[in-house]
């Protein structure tokens, strides 16, 4: 992914935003096509305002991403604990 300073105009919940960020364009269109989502999928079957919708997308992905976080976290200490393991195994032999 090519990071520049990339400008463009995205769609989300009916409303058009222009995005500014030193990310590739794709990306940025893949950012607001998931927000986009999220917010119609939590409006879809109740009255929500779309300032509500966007607070709660925002908790919802919030959420998603410290749990992968958490678990990225976790794989990566226990193949640190395997290397150690392998290491110690290789100097006692």
């Amino acid at each position: 992914m090519t990071a520049t300073r990339t400008s463009i105009e995205v769609k989300i919940a009916g409303e058009r935003y222009a995005v500014s960020a030193e990310v590739d364009e794709g990306h940025a269109r893949e950012c607001a096509r998931i927000v986009d989502e999220r917010m119609r999928a939590l409006s879809r079957n109740r009255a929500v305002s779309p300032k509500n919708a966007a607070i709660m997308a925002a908790l919802a992905l919030t959420d998603e991403l410290l749990r992968e976080r958490d678990a990225a976290r976790r794989r990566l200490a226990e193949l640190a604990a395997r290397v150690d393991a392998a290491l110690r195994e290789e100097a006692a032999a």
